[in-house]
């Protein structure tokens, strides 16, 4: 199980985070810090041990950034993903010079999040099972690997074309509507956990759009709509 701490001052962001990390298999929260020197006492001295920290840049009188060069004077054997909303060159450059593994802009989306915490545990686990690579080992470490042009088209094992037909067919059908995984599964006729996993991927491609809602009690809801840009592409999953 890979350990995470989550750092951000926002206490419904955390929150978020905090589920988001629960959603991704492998992962678990271990806290969440709202200010640096929380973030560096739960590092050096928490139990257990964090292996990855989400870390927030604009902190309430605090620059998460100077976190970055303090973890590497200490040598601390943790990872940092940037979760920020800012996105100016300089912020960036300064992250990636201190070796952060991804950077995501706020507003994002849960696919995008699951991406950078799976890629992340992938090149982990590399490492940490060679004493010695190939150089195609090596550029999958530092490129990853990069998608193809049929990546699109090539669906999750687990997804079937009939089912994603389906699916596309009652989306094409109603491009204005917003929909959460409970009602487009009952107006398909298809469980619930199948449904979800159809529309992650759809997200993660592009073709829709997600959104949190939050109620009085209990978990948020994920709704999702059709981005109109990618109609066309939905299309082709619809034939």
């Amino acid at each position: 199980m890979i350990n995470v701490l989550v750092v951000d001052d926002d206490a419904m962001v955390a929150e978020l985070n905090r589920v988001y990390v629960g959603q991704v298999p492998g992962f678990h929260c271990i806290g969440t810090a709202s200010t640096l020197q929380q973030a560096k006492e739960m590092i050096v001295h928490g139990e257990p041990a964090v292996d990855l920290v989400l870390l927030d840049i604009y902190l309430q009188h605090e620059n998460g950034l100077d976190l970055l060069p303090e973890l590497r004077e200490a040598k601390q054997p943790v990872e940092v993903i940037i979760i920020s909303s800012a996105a100016d060159a300089a912020t960036i450059k300064t992250s990636l010079h201190y070796g952060v593994v991804d950077y995501l802009i706020k507003p994002f989306q849960f696919p995008r999040f699951e991406e950078a915490l799976t890629n992340w545990r992938q090149k982990k686990s590399l490492m940490d099972n060679h004493l010695y690579y190939q150089q195609a080992e090596v550029d999958q470490l530092i490129h990853g690997n990069p998608p193809t042009s049929n990546d699109n088209k090539r669906l999750p094992k687990g997804l079937t074309p009939q089912t994603l037909r389906t699916l596309c067919q009652w989306i094409d059908a109603h491009p204005g509507s917003e929909f959460s995984t409970d009602e487009l599964a009952a107006e398909v006729n298809i469980s619930r956990v199948s449904c979800r996993k159809y529309l992650i991927w759809l997200a993660q491609i592009n073709i829709l759009f997600t959104s949190i809602h939050y109620g009085a009690t209990g978990r948020p809801v994920y709704r999702y709509r059709l981005q109109p840009e990618y109609h066309s592409l939905l299309r082709q999953y619809c034939q």
